[in-house]
């Protein structure tokens, strides 16, 4: 089975290669993106996201707690690098909500009994049966690829510079974020590997060393210099620049 649909405003692919698992189990997976995008956009005026910006919202559920909850433990675990609440802007929660989505996208797929699948949200990717090949576009050209992963359990993200320019601020700092051009993380899952990556892009190059040292997560980077800089552990399976 497979699947392509426009949702945050990125498209969404999903493979399943299991036979038995009926359709119904894609519709749920696009279902739960949609309301996640509808309940947790900064940029939609009616989401909880924005009336809790607003001070609008007294009750506040157990998906938006979860979700502030991560915001915070990556702002603390990063010295502030990483902010859902940067001054001058609104809360924007949309560098964990992504990943998080994603992954629960996934956990619905696994409860319907699907055992080798494939989601790719916009680039970011959660998969399980491999092994898959993943590959991370180069920084410079965007037809050339500067690593290919093998992934048979577990999540790949990417954050960089090349899709949106410096859309990542040092919260720290206020400023873009400039110390690298990409960086990408595998972690066990989405919801660490998205946010992961955003929080040590935000860091710099120290980031890179921060990333490194989580349990269960392999990095690799390309610098503002273009070395690349890449934990032991990364599962690379071809590659198109040569490690530093």
């Amino acid at each position: 089975m497979r699947r392509v649909e426009q949702v945050m405003g990125f498209p969404v692919s999903l493979r399943i290669d299991d036979e038995s698992v009926p359709e119904s189990a894609a519709d749920a997976v696009f279902a739960w993106l949609n309301e996640a995008d509808v309940r947790f956009s900064p940029f939609k005026p009616d989401s909880e996201v924005s009336r809790l910006d607003r001070g609008e919202l007294s009750d506040i559920g157990e998906d938006l707690t979860e979700i502030l909850g991560l915001c915070e433990h990556y702002r603390t675990a990063t010295g502030g690098a990483f902010d859902a609440r940067l001054p001058g802007r609104g809360l924007d929660p949309c560098a964990v909500v992504k990943g998080w989505s994603v992954q629960r996208a996934a956990e619905l797929l696994a409860a319907a009994g699907a055992r080798r699948f494939c989601l790719n949200a916009g680039g970011d990717v959660v998969a399980a049966g491999g092994p898959w090949r993943v590959g991370v576009r180069h920084p410079d050209h965007a037809d050339r690829l500067c690593t290919v992963l093998e992934l048979t359990d577990g999540a790949v993200a990417t954050s960089a510079r090349y899709e949106r320019g410096d859309h990542i601020i040092d919260g720290r700092t206020g400023r873009p974020a400039t110390g690298l051009l990409s960086l990408t993380v595998v972690a066990p899952t989405l919801t660490e590997a998205d946010a992961v990556a955003t929080a040590a892009f935000a860091m710099g190059t120290e980031g890179v060393e921060w990333a490194a040292g989580l349990e269960g997560c392999e990095v690799f980077a390309v610098d503002a210099g273009r070395r690349v800089l890449r934990t032991a552990g990364f599962p690379v399976a071809g590659e198109g620049m040569a490690a530093a």
